[in-house]
């Protein structure tokens, strides 16, 4: 299970370039929702930990399944979208993070093979169709 968060700025997108098994991928602030976590919680963190931003989730963008071909894996990720409140300079980002950037959706599409996965594309794809569903679609039963 894993989140990701979109946020757009005057028509591009906080995107992490970053190492996967020696390669250099591009990928939304995304990660691995953790033992006893909310899904918010963990696209906050996610998006702290690899961008130093601090992320206000809005809506739920889609939830997609994914498996990966080459190792047999099956993701199940969930995409939020919201704002980017603000910056910290000072925050260490994950080691796997070679940088932070904003990008376009076509210097994307320009670059399929750059894409950590088809996850990435289709959920902004979603999000500029007007995809977005409310936070309390999430439940959580403790």
């Amino acid at each position: 299970m894993t989140v990701a968060a979109l946020i757009e700025k005057d028509g591009r997108f906080l995107m992490v370039q970053e190492s996967i098994s020696g390669k250099s991928v591009f990928n939304q602030p995304a990660g691995h929702l953790e033992d006893n976590e909310t899904l918010i919680d963990a696209v906050i963190r996610e998006t702290r930990e690899e961008t130093a931003w601090l992320f206000e989730p809005q809506s739920v963008t889609g939830i997609y399944s994914w498996r990966q071909h080459e190792k047999g894996n099956t993701f199940i990720r969930v995409c939020f979208a919201g704002k980017g409140l603000f910056h910290d300079p000072a925050c260490v980002l994950d080691s796997d993070i070679e940088r932070t950037l904003w990008m376009a959706p076509d210097e994307l599409r320009q670059q399929p093979d750059k894409l950590r996965s088809p996850m990435v594309l289709r959920s902004i794809d979603d999000y500029l169709a007007g995809s977005a569903y409310p936070l309390g679609l999430l439940t959580n039963l403790d």
